[in-house]
């Protein structure tokens, strides 16, 4: 017998002395949960970004022209003299970096030098507009899952066309098989009184470059 089957063994030993005509107390699922309003296309980037910035993670729309641009002086902004870059990053994000060393992971980097790193360079596999959720899966650009939880800084690129409304549009595009990283916001936590502490488990700045799509796409 499968666990499943186990427990609606249980449920029915339990309820073997019901009356099959007595009425459920409460609202049926169906009453209790209406249908989720659907997302309207046009409003998922604009709430993408409200919900990161709910977060306390720092968002800027650029255009596809303006990236190598805006990333550069992001890092610049933050003070990084030395970035990881992961295998598979493309070269036309990192175009502008002059004066900041590039750290390649293609050959793993050591945990203390992950440490000392001034930030972490990703991409990512798909965003989540009504979560504020960004999801890693280790592809290209998005590297193992030690970049983007030893650095105190992240700095992650998301194409428009990679952000989804909501989490069962974004399990298609994933794999479970991958390791998963889901981000929403920076790493924070709190204690008993719910002071709210960040940095814990993992980086203290989570900084965002959203690329608007492409007019007339």
């Amino acid at each position: 017998m499968s666990s499943r089957d186990a427990v609606l063994a249980r449920i029915r030993a339990a309820l073997v002395d019901v009356p099959a005509d007595e009425a459920v107390d409460g609202p049926r699922p169906s009453e209790a949960s209406p249908p989720r309003a659907r997302v309207a296309r046009d409003a998922v980037l604009p709430l993408l970004v409200e919900h990161l910035r709910d977060y306390r993670a720092v968002v800027h729309e650029v255009a596809p022209d303006e990236l190598a641009g805006a990333l550069a002086e992001a890092l610049r902004r933050r003070g990084c003299k030395s970035v990881i870059v992961p295998p598979g990053t493309p070269v036309a994000w990192i175009a502008e970096t002059d004066g900041i060393e590039l750290l390649d992971d293609t050959t793993p980097l050591t945990v203390d030098r992950l440490d000392a790193a001034d930030g972490t360079v990703t991409g990512c596999a798909v965003a989540i507009a009504e979560t504020g959720t960004i999801v890693l899966d280790a592809g290209p650009g998005q590297g193992r899952r030690a970049l983007t939880l030893v650095p105190d800084y992240h700095l992650c690129v998301v194409h428009a066309e990679d952000v989804v409304a909501s989490v069962p549009e974004a399990f298609p595009r994933l794999d479970a098989r991958r390791p998963l990283t889901w981000i929403s916001g920076p790493s924070a936590t709190s204690d008993i009184e719910l002071d709210r502490v960040e940095g814990v488990h993992g980086p203290r700045t989570l900084e965002v470059l959203l690329v608007r799509p492409t007019p007339g796409r």
